[in-house]
């Protein structure tokens, strides 16, 4: 491997791009010892770790901008990006620049053992890795005083899992996804999250599934050498599970979410999220148990907090990207699932809906489509390639679509082609409903590809 006098942002990313063609995923004790090499960075920070398969991505978005109400100088880490790969790292919702981004990479890129990497020996980052170094050194560089991580993949082995410290850890919904790596069942998939579980640290995790709760909880008892005698202790002082008891529904509008806290120190308190997705209530409620656990509800009041909840927004997570059309991050079974809740409750009947729908080929599309067809929520699906290589093509997309009677498909051989031909055919029918779900790949380029008429409206 040989050094580069690397410049530009484009170049420093396409590096990036690039990498893991030449390395590969390293154990946490390296990636320990890399970053305890740049100075250990995050022992400057409060750090609260999100692990889990959906949710992750919201509960940050929440956390932080519940921090930054308050007056907290926050950081966000986040994966995968949408657009940008800057929005990855976020100081007080301000995403990095390009030229703090070349910083970065260049001071870990410098950091690195040229003279062993030129031998095919010695450490070099994987993609992941690499963009995990950036953010410490970009969040220390910066003084940041929280620090909210979203793990990359599982959590034991992630290479967010190697900080020395956290405040708190955070298990969002679990449910079956990148099972070549974690696991075939969602108790072996709970478990592999749970490894964010630090001794001594509160633990706030989503108990809708219990086959993952138990998991969660036996990790944590482990983690935490409870004893019978201490259990009921550890679990009143150090863990909080977030349920549907925890939370009464109030309103589910065209525009917004309601809900009421019915436990904890903001019981009672109404909380108004600005999205139309049901879901978004359990990663409101985590990130409410989290602001307690550690201990700062106290100094968050209810009117901080709700202000903050009603003001954030999490991109590709429901959104609606132009009048009427609505993209969703939906990417695995569960998350197909989570989609429909919200779908089918936006008081439109199956006729007045349609359907954009990509995916990559490692993904469980076969459930997704199954989830889709069963819910007989639209009238049409147009199906779609993405420009990945992972992504699954139309033959696959036709086959698992082919058992199936009565399912009215449309074929687009590029996204945003068919995407414009569906708001073309819809016109100024403002009873119409356009849906974009099945990949964060799809919700990407679409955003990309309608960023002008957004920021329009």
């Amino acid at each position: 491997m040989i050094r580069r006098n690397i410049t530009s942002f484009e170049e420093a990313e396409q590096y990036l791009n690039d990498t893991p063609k030449f390395t590969t995923k390293h154990s946490i004790e390296a990636t320990r010892e890399f970053l305890e090499k740049m100075g250990s960075p995050d022992k400057s920070m409060k750090i609260i770790h999100v692990a889990g398969t959906n949710g992750k991505g919201s509960t940050c978005a929440y956390l932080t901008s519940i921090l930054r109400e308050a007056g907290f100088h926050t950081a966000l880490f986040t994966s995968p990006h949408l657009v940008d790969i800057c929005e990855r790292f976020n100081i007080d919702g301000i995403n990095m620049s390009h030229e703090d981004f070349l910083e970065c990479f260049n001071h870990i890129y410098n950091m690195l053992d040229w003279e062993a990497l030129a031998s095919d020996e010695g450490y070099h980052p994987s993609y992941f890795e690499f963009l995990f170094f950036m953010a410490m050194h970009y969040f220390y560089e910066k003084n940041v005083e929280w620090c909210v991580l979203e793990t990359g993949l599982g959590g034991l082995l992630d290479a967010t899992n190697s900080v020395h410290h956290k405040e708190a850890a955070v298990i969002t919904r679990i449910g079956l996804d990148h099972m070549e790596y974690l696991g075939e069942t969602i108790y072996e998939i709970a478990g592999q999250k749970a490894g964010i579980i630090e001794k001594g640290a509160p633990l706030v995790y989503n108990d809708y599934v219990p086959e993952a709760s138990k998991a969660i909880t036996e990790a944590f008892d482990r983690v935490n050498n409870c004893s019978l005698n201490e259990k009921n202790n550890e679990e009143n002082v150090h863990k909080y599970a977030v349920s549907e008891k925890l939370l009464l529904m109030c309103e589910n509008t065209s525009e917004t979410v309601a809900f009421s806290m019915c436990d904890g120190y903001y019981n009672g308190v109404r909380v108004s999220l600005d999205t139309v997705a049901a879901y978004q209530t359990e990663n409101a409620m985590l990130a409410i148990c989290t602001i307690e656990a550690v201990g700062l509800s106290d100094v968050i009041d209810a009117e901080t907090l709700t202000a903050a909840l009603k003001k954030c927004r999490w991109a590709g997570r429901m959104e609606e990207i132009i009048p009427n059309v609505f993209i969703d991050g939906a990417h695995n079974p569960d998350g197909i699932r989570a989609f429909l809740e919200t779908v089918l409750r936006d008081g439109l009947d199956k006729s007045k809906r349609s359907l954009l729908f990509g995916v990559v080929a490692d993904k469980n599309f076969y459930s997704m489509i199954e989830e889709l067809v069963e819910a007989e929520a639209f009238s049409e699906m147009t199906i779609t390639p993405l420009h990945t290589k992972r992504t699954a093509d139309i033959s696959q997309l036709r086959e698992a679509l082919a058992k199936y009677d009565g399912v009215n498909v449309r074929i687009a051989d590029d996204p945003e082609k068919g995407l414009r031909q569906m708001i073309a055919d819809k016109g100024n029918n403002n009873d119409m409903r356009i849906y974009v779900a099945g990949s964060l790949y799809l919700v990407g380029e679409i955003k990309k590809a309608f960023m002008d008429e957004a920021t329009a409206i």
